[in-house]
């Protein structure tokens, strides 16, 4: 952790754990400077009268959110500044999320906003400024931690990210994809706290926060459709896995995989979202046992200091946050023919089968607790009847 003198420069979104990290910080004695990334453009429709609006990471109340930070920081003797990052987040976050759905795939904003801003537009926009800082903190259940030994057989040990101490809130699922190099300043004074222990310390401290709502989604619910309407969606078929067809979709960008709600079909049983074909703009519904998986072919990997293994190897892995870990057995994947893939491609072949594999999501590596590894998933391979 930082030590009494050091600089550091926390990110602060108004919510309890940065601004109780921050706090901690500056008990500590470190020289703190804290930063807000400035997201909202401001370019999407108003809502309609009387709806309330959902808190969130990108959305209007952003405006009250940099002046609560700011005024936390007055009161706190803190150094603050807002950094703008709005293009990158536009082209990072917002676009890749619009075109993820588009393509048929299920993305996750927050691993890629975590990569591409908050440890990477952010960390540049502080440089830019003239910032120098010993460690970047945020206020994320996650811990950092180095090897006692050389990964896969080398000498390197870098900086690794490792589940917290509170399991119901570990965060490091979503940093996974964070380099190596970043991670070496980058530290997380929240790591072995539970959030009861957290919201308890923030009220004993009066801290405003502790009393806000937290955020639970990228973007409210209420602006999902507006994000999606500077192109029209193209209707389609629904049909079951014979080829029947069993009704008409609004556009494929409004479902994902595993999804039983708001497909507008009627049928005797329940049904679940399969699949989706993109190129002939096809929903897929199955019954819930179809939707199982023996393994899954992933891509675009990445892995501690750019270590990559080369032999088949045995660890614990998720394919979304909320899964439970199972074991699987990681290999190098040999292309066939027409397939396509960033970079080298890995089969993960599960100890059990998993349900809902989604493509676009990403399945992550845990060894001991921590990330060995992850990228994202290509395609499911189901479950032999």
């Amino acid at each position: 952790m930082p030590k009494k003198g050091d600089t550091v420069v926390i990110g602060l979104s108004g919510g309890v754990d940065s601004t109780l990290s921050a706090l901690l910080l500056k008990e500590r004695g470190c020289n703190v400077i804290g930063v807000t990334m400035a997201l909202w453009k401001g370019d999407l429709p108003e809502l309609a009268a009387g709806k309330e609006l959902h808190s969130s990471c990108y959305g209007p109340d952003e405006v009250e959110d940099i002046e609560e930070c700011r005024k936390f920081c007055q009161e706190n003797d803190i150094e603050y500044h807002v950094i703008d990052v709005k293009d990158a987040y536009q082209k990072e976050v917002l676009d890749y999320f619009k075109s993820e759905y588009r393509s048929g795939r299920t993305p996750n904003p927050c691993i890629r906003c975590n990569r591409f801003i908050k440890f990477g537009a952010l960390l540049e926009g502080i440089s830019k400024i003239n910032i120098k800082y010993d460690y970047f903190c945020t206020g994320h259940y996650a811990r950092i931690v180095r090897p006692e030994q050389g990964l896969w057989g080398t000498d390197k040990r870098p900086a690794m990210i490792c589940s917290a101490t509170d399991t119901t809130k570990d965060q490091a699922y979503f940093l996974y994809r964070i380099p190596s190099e970043v991670l070496e300043k980058v530290r997380f004074p929240l790591f072995g706290m539970t959030k009861k222990e957290v919201f308890e310390l923030a009220r004993k401290k009066n801290l405003l926060a502790a009393e806000r709502k937290e955020s639970q989604d990228f973007i409210p619910e209420e602006y999902f459709d507006l994000i999606f309407s500077d192109k029209p969606s193209v209707p389609g078929d629904i049909i079951d896995l014979d080829g029947h067809v069993l009704g008409r979709h609004r556009g494929i960008e409004h479902y994902t995989i595993g999804q039983r709600r708001g497909l507008g079909v009627s049928a005797n049983r329940p049904l679940y979202v399969h699949s989706i074909d993109a190129k002939k703009n096809l929903v897929i519904l199955a019954d819930n046992n179809d939707l199982d998986s023996d393994a899954l072919i992933a891509d675009d990997f990445v892995w501690p200091a750019d270590v990559a293994p080369q032999e088949p190897f045995e660890a614990l892995v998720k394919i979304r946050l909320a899964s439970k870990p199972v074991n699987a057995v990681i290999q190098p994947y040999a292309c066939q023919m027409d397939e396509i893939f960033t970079g080298t491609p890995y089969k993960i072949t599960f100890s059990q089968p998993q349900r809902a594999v989604a493509p676009g999501q990403s399945v992550v590596i845990y060894k001991d607790g921590v990330i060995a590894g992850g990228g994202f998933i290509s395609k499911a391979i189901p479950s032999r009847k």
